[in-house]
């Protein structure tokens, strides 16, 4: 289901399931996520989001179910031939090289040595530390990094581990800006595991919402913030959408 039916699905998760020594994750999870959009995927701690995120990036190989971007199934695929094929992805702790610059952790990342390095690091603000060692930058720098890894390899799709964790409201609102410009003016779609509820809503399209490893709602933030499962299990009364 999307928000505007004409548009074109990027990437199906069909009858997915995942399972670690006879424990299921989660199981039977079937979402499409729509070219061009912001999609958020949320739930409580443990839900499987991202376990969900490691099977689309060829981290994990699925127990059961199908995973197809762009037409074709990718699940078997290895992380680096899902990456070649259009997926980037960040960690919910950064993982630059700490010993390498900021400009030759994108040079070992990139697609392709023509890719604009200058216009990745500029939209992070990191162009005037591109000399320096990793090693040496912010918390919020090198979530900027990872952001400019990820971008490094020309994704048509950008998946996103709670990438404004432990950021403060200031932080927060520099990191929402520059999703926002990368969805506008990269045209990549983002699908975005995170817990910070305001940004959620304030910045995705469609949202889908993981419980004990099922699926239990999706829609607009409107329609998640008002649906009682998803209040029940994981958003509580204060999120209850307002009209704002």
């Amino acid at each position: 289901m999307t928000d505007n039916p004409q548009q074109t699905s990027l990437l199906q998760a069909e009858n997915l399931s995942m399972a670690f020594g006879g424990l299921d994750v989660f199981k039977n999870i079937s979402l499409d996520i729509f070219e061009h959009q912001i999609v958020a995927l949320i739930g409580p701690n443990g839900a499987g989001k991202t376990t969900l995120i490691n099977c689309i990036t060829g981290v994990y190989k699925p127990t059961g179910g199908n995973i197809v971007f762009q037409g074709k199934p990718i699940s078997g695929l290895r992380p680096h031939q899902i990456c070649r094929a259009g997926i980037g992805r960040t960690y919910q702790i950064p993982r630059p090289f700490m010993n390498m610059t900021v400009f030759q952790n994108l040079q070992v990342c990139a697609k392709s040595s023509e890719t604009d390095f200058r216009g990745l690091l500029d939209l992070a603000g990191l162009w005037e530390k591109r000399d320096r060692l990793a090693k040496t930058l912010t918390f919020q720098e090198r979530r900027l990094l990872e952001l400019s890894r990820a971008l490094s390899v020309n994704p048509r799709l950008l998946l996103l581990d709670e990438t404004i964790a432990g950021l403060n409201p200031s932080e927060t609102k520099d990191m929402m800006t520059i999703l926002k410009r990368i969805h506008s003016e990269f045209k990549v779609t983002i699908l975005w595991v995170e817990h910070v509820m305001s940004a959620i809503m304030e910045t995705a399209h469609h949202i889908f919402c993981l419980h004990q490893g099922a699926l239990i709602a999706e829609g607009s933030p409107a329609d998640i913030a008002n649906n009682d499962q998803v209040i029940e299990a994981y958003l509580g009364e204060e999120y209850k959408f307002q009209g704002k």
